[in-house]
């Protein structure tokens, strides 16, 4: 096949050419899972606790909602495992355009779900279904997109930056979400949005998942899986291995999440709920703040990448989680002022230190496996964190303002996260400008292994 001779090599075009496409289709595709999964964060805090609990009470109704939000979260892991076997068994290719399909397929049907006033709480449980369903797509696509584009890569210079665009997916997505549901609230302000316009952003999900497909169908498998097919290096049970041999790995990418991921969700999803009823902002000005904050990510992202590849992946990552660390506080500080310049620069912040770890983070966890294996590992590692950081992240600070009515104590519980990532990555080896293409488990595995 033209271009995927050595990977250590000097790239040609074909080589270059095929980068660009992998890169391109890992970053729309990602962005379109997300935008999927985070139209469902933003309608959640809008939405979800009055359409399919009216009955409860305020509180109650936004901790329910919360609580089937937290489900998409549990079944990533499981996605990581389903898909991050077929990722390392069958190629990151085939693999990814089975998440897309499965993620715009489910989110299409959220837009179906009636509400609690026409089949009561089975809305909920199919909204639940719905939900986890969603998970597991996402939790096998990170991997498998991160892979198609730093497998690509031919040089261990920027991989840091190859890595990263995939990630940029986040943003594009959270962009494309908050705008979508700004844009119908316009269309269909108040009480038309609550019963009919919430709708429209999922069922327009399924047009984007056209487009994706059609970008994910027209690109080449990666040069690292077609060496492993080619050398007989594929493994039979990866889930498995991976947790035998690099077990620790796995835990340790998984705690290294905390500052990044819980606090990201705070900022994205349970703002929605407390800037509107606590703070009375309207709910058209804090998609508008988000949205932009979304918008300079494009920029944070891609940049801190870039920088890990000079610095190091842990080096920057450690800045990170050291702001995220005392940013709790800003953060509310700014919020609790009232005043919307200062809450539009509080969100508009926000973003910045999930950005400082998540530009380079691709690369330090992906980095951490062994190529056979990468794609379980590394969808295992990064997918483990929804457990016990983005899932229960908007629950527990719910949980924690209703106990304690104060957001101290939320601010505090973002930089417990904090002080858990900085241990997590302190134990975690940095692969910044070294080869990732040979085998690193030799040592443990005591089999012969092919040098790539």
């Amino acid at each position: 096949m033209a271009g995927t001779a050595t990977v250590a090599g000097t790239p040609t075009v074909d080589q270059r050419r095929e980068l660009t496409r992998a890169v391109i289709a890992s970053t729309i595709g990602t962005s379109i899972e997300w935008y999927d999964f985070f139209l469902y964060s933003v309608v959640t805090g809008l939405v979800f606790a009055k359409l399919f609990f009216p009955t409860s009470g305020p509180a109650a109704g936004l901790l329910q909602a919360f609580g089937i939000y937290a489900v998409g979260f549990i079944a990533r892991p499981v996605g990581a495992a389903i898909f991050g076997h077929y990722g390392d068994r069958i190629g990151r290719k085939a693999t990814l355009i089975a998440t897309l399909l499965l993620m715009g397929i489910a989110t299409f049907l959220v837009g179906f779900v009636p509400g609690y006033s026409s089949i009561g709480i089975w809305g909920a449980v199919i909204l639940s279904v719905l939900r986890f369903i969603q998970g597991v797509g996402v939790g096998g696509e990170w991997g498998g997109s991160v892979l198609l584009s730093m497998e690509w890569a031919k040089t261990n210079k920027r991989r840091g930056l190859i890595a990263s665009w995939p990630q940029f997916g986040v943003p594009a997505g959270l962009f494309l979400a908050n705008i979508a549901v700004l844009g119908f609230s316009a269309l269909a302000p108040g009480a038309a949005f609550a019963e009919w316009g919430w709708r429209i952003p999922f069922f327009l999900s399924i047009i984007l998942v056209g487009l994706g497909l059609w970008i994910r169908l027209g690109i080449l498998e990666t040069p690292t899986f077609q060496r492993l097919e080619r050398e007989n290096r594929i493994e039979k049970t990866p889930v498995r291995e991976v947790l035998r041999l690099q077990g620790r790995e796995v835990l340790v990418s998984a705690f290294a999440r905390m500052s990044e991921q819980a606090p990201f969700y705070i900022f994205t999803a349970f703002v929605y709920a407390y800037g509107t009823k606590t703070l009375g902002q309207s709910q058209n000005f804090l998609l508008t703040c988000v949205l932009i904050a979304s918008i300079g990510s494009a920029i944070w992202i891609p940049l801190f990448g870039a920088l890990s590849d000079r610095f190091g992946r842990k080096r920057i990552y450690q800045i990170g989680a050291v702001v995220t660390l005392f940013f709790g506080f800003i953060w509310f500080a700014l919020l609790n002022t009232l005043n919307p310049a200062l809450i539009f620069l509080a969100i508009f912040l926000s973003l910045i230190p999930h950005d400082i770890q998540y530009g380079p983070q691709a690369a330090l966890i992906a980095e951490s496996f062994t190529p056979r294996m990468r794609y379980s590992g590394s969808s295992l590692g990064y997918q483990l964190a929804s457990i016990i950081a983005g899932g229960p992240a908007p629950l527990i600070a719910a949980w924690l303002f209703t106990t304690y009515h104060s957001s101290t104590a939320i601010a505090i519980y973002i930089a417990i996260c904090a002080v858990i990532t900085l241990v997590a990555v302190s134990m975690m080896k940095d692969y910044t400008g070294k080869d990732i293409h040979d085998e690193y488990d030799i040592a443990l595995s005591n089999e012969p292994v092919a040098a790539y």
